[in-house]
């Protein structure tokens, strides 16, 4: 809806500044203006001043200045109309008559929309009854609660073909308006409509003021032929101009939470749930223009969390071009990746929602991505292909509209160019160029692989696999950068979003030799796991050696399929990148099975000791930073140190299996 400038003129009229400031400030006079506490930023001094006769208000703390209309749309994080309607209600002025041919696009919007909603309300009805029992246990299996169903008005379709139609119909909605809603498939080739969502989970899709516009179903019949079905293009929905969860996320963003941006409904449910109350996520496409400014009036930075997978990351440079040409001064993105295979709903079932912080807070800003797709797995070995590098980043900046921002990007490449192609340092003319620089500024270089969080660092990394540090500058490290899937694995991004290697040695190895369960039993039990998926795997093997249900490890993995793990074990297995540890295999002689099941063991006890040590002597160090607490936190670092160095004499088992003895 348009409005006057005499309309605007006159609510700014009935309406002093200082009553529509007055509601969220407590102002006191000073002056010919009146002062408050910032509601913007959190201080002891009032800086935030109302002046009614400039009919303005001004915020020093913030910079923030403007009218009423801006005021409301700050604080209560609503659009211009939105900030009219509400000053108007206040004002007790009717909103100005609008022309018939807008008057009868309100009033058909507004029977769509009540449509849609006696929709909604019908298949949250059909979930809770006995015919939604398959629907509820389905969203049971994927840790949906009832109360997170009632939090998203999620619901069910029912296989019948009429059900929906013969509903509404029962309340006087014409056929016409349930086709033109999107509610019902019709053509010329269909004698009757029928219904478009049958046998479905219901995810409502909602307007940015939270009224239902469309809808998104999943198949529960796994042959079907569309796993998700969304509503067609309406009046109401158009499907690259909105995102899911948008009307609750605008209002988080606003109260300070941050925008991330997912692949599909259950994953902004699973957000929500580890805590980020502002997920969204498209509609079945790529994010498009449309989204990414919807997303830049929520927040500046809004962080695109993508899967670790090639797909993901395709998305991800995709988002990348999108966003080149469109960017502003201080408007953004960063991107998350997430572990391979895994997206936000399986990593938050798997691994807790520390796995799913620790993946968002390692986003990295667009430039970084840039760099990573341009530079990645390439080798740079020659002049001409150097050349060819700073060729693609000249094309990829000159896109860029702003011309500040344009600058400031040429700036940043240039500078990554200067440390990519740097030769290594006491290196004569001829060098080949620094490996350790070469990561880029958007990889990380091996001193930030040795802090990327408990048994991820580099050192550890070579301590167990035999891996050597490259030399810097060698004749064998040309100009090559490692690869995205290296670069987000848990080495660099923390042990939580994976399984900790030795954790799946141990259960690999009860796997492997089921007698281990009847023999240790009590000293597997006794064991602390970190990741929640490896403590299920022990106790299901610890019930399944209890009750005598398995005698060998076929039966094992049997029984466990029958019990759907399945995943569980596959995501076990999928963590041990190395054959070495010999006594961990199916093949290993019982000698070489039980010294590295007593080493895994001791070393995994010690490692929870050392652990809580380290966390006892940062709080120390943190209360009080006197030279015995930095000692005694620097000891039990150098502890840490060697245990992940004995960790790797595991590797040297295995004569007893026809294994050849190695040098240690």
């Amino acid at each position: 809806m348009r409005f006057t400038p005499q309309f605007l003129d006159e609510l700014k009229s009935r309406l002093p500044v200082s009553e529509v400031v007055g509601r969220r400030v407590k102002l006191t006079r000073s002056g010919r203006e009146l002062k408050g506490l910032s509601p913007f930023n959190k201080e002891k001094t009032p800086s935030f001043f109302v002046n009614d006769q400039k009919e303005a208000w001004f915020d020093f703390s913030s910079g923030k200045n403007g009218s009423i209309f801006d005021f409301v749309m700050l604080t209560e994080g609503v659009t211009f109309p939105e900030a009219v309607e509400r000053l108007a209600q206040m004002a007790g002025v009717a909103l100005p008559k609008v022309s018939h041919e807008d008057q009868q696009r309100d009033a058909r919007a507004k029977t769509l929309h009540d449509v849609m909603e006696l929709a909604a309300k019908f298949f949250e009805t059909t979930l809770a009854s006995r015919v939604g029992a398959k629907a509820r246990g389905y969203l049971a299996d994927r840790s949906l609660d009832p109360a997170t169903q009632l939090k998203f008005r999620l619901g069910y379709a029912s296989a019948e073909r009429f059900a929906l139609k013969e509903h509404l119909g029962s309340h006087g909605i014409p056929v016409e308006d349930m086709i033109e809603a999107g509610l019902l498939i019709s053509g010329g080739d269909i004698p009757v409509p029928f219904d478009r969502f049958r046998d479905r989970v219901m995810f409502p899709i909602t307007d940015i003021r939270g009224r239902v516009i469309a809808f998104g179903g999943r198949a529960m019949d796994k042959d079907a032929q569309a796993k998700y079905l969304n509503s067609p293009e309406t009046p109401l929905f158009h499907k690259g101009h909105t995102l899911y969860n948008i009307a609750a996320a605008r209002q988080a963003a606003h109260d300070g939470a941050p925008i991330i941006v997912v692949e599909g409904y259950v994953d902004v449910i699973a957000m929500v749930t580890a805590g980020y109350a502002a997920a969204v996520a498209p509609l079945g496409t790529a994010l498009t223009e449309d989204q990414l400014a919807l997303l830049w009036k929520m927040a500046d930075e809004p962080v695109l969390c993508f899967d670790g997978d090639k797909a993901g990351i395709r998305a991800a440079f995709r988002a990348v071009d999108i966003a080149m040409p469109r960017l502003t001064p201080g408007k953004s993105l960063k991107f998350a990746l997430l572990p391979q295979g895994q997206d936000p709903d399986d990593l938050l079932r798997s691994a807790g929602r520390e796995a799913v912080v620790e993946v968002i807070e390692a986003a990295k800003p667009l430039a970084a991505m840039l760099w990573t797709r341009e530079t990645e797995g390439h080798q740079f070995d020659t002049p001409e292909r150097r050349a060819a590098l700073e060729a693609r980043i000249n094309e990829v900046t000159t896109g860029i509209a702003d011309e500040s921002v344009r600058k400031y990007y040429r700036q940043d490449f240039q500078e990554r160019l200067r440390q990519f192609f740097a030769p290594a340092q006491g290196q004569g003319f001829g060098g080949r160029g620094n490996f350790q620089r070469g990561q880029g500024a958007g990889q990380p270089n091996w001193r930030e692989r040795e802090q990327a969080g408990a048994g991820g660092g580099a050192s550890r990394f070579g301590a167990k696999f035999g891996a050597k540090r490259p030399e810097i500058g060698s004749r064998n490290t040309p100009y090559v950068v490692v690869s995205q899937q290296m670069a987000s694995s848990p080495l660099h991004r923390g042990a939580r979003t994976a399984v900790p290697l030795r954790e799946a040695l141990i259960l690999q190895a009860a796997l492997n030799h089921p007698w281990l369960l009847h023999d240790h039993m009590e000293e597997l039990a006794s064991l602390e796991f970190r990741y929640p998926d490896a403590e299920r795997l022990k106790a299901a093997l610890i019930d399944i050696a209890a009750h005598a249900q398995a005698a060998d490890s076929a039966a094992i993995r049997a029984e466990l399929t029958a019990r759907d793990l399945t995943g569980v074990t596959e995501r076990i297995q999928a963590a041990i990148t190395t054959a070495s540890v010999w006594g961990a295999r199916p093949d290993a002689a019982p000698e070489d099975v039980l010294v590295t099941w007593q080493q895994l063991v001791a070393l995994h006890r010690q490692w929870h000791s050392l652990t809580k040590e380290l966390k006892d002597a940062e709080q120390a160090l943190g209360q009080d930073s006197s030279e015995a607490n930095y000692l005694r936190l620097r000891d039990v670092k150098v502890r840490l140190e060697r245990m992940d160095g004995t960790e790797a004499l595991i590797e040297g088992f295995g004569a007893s299996s026809g294994r050849g003895a190695r040098s240690l």
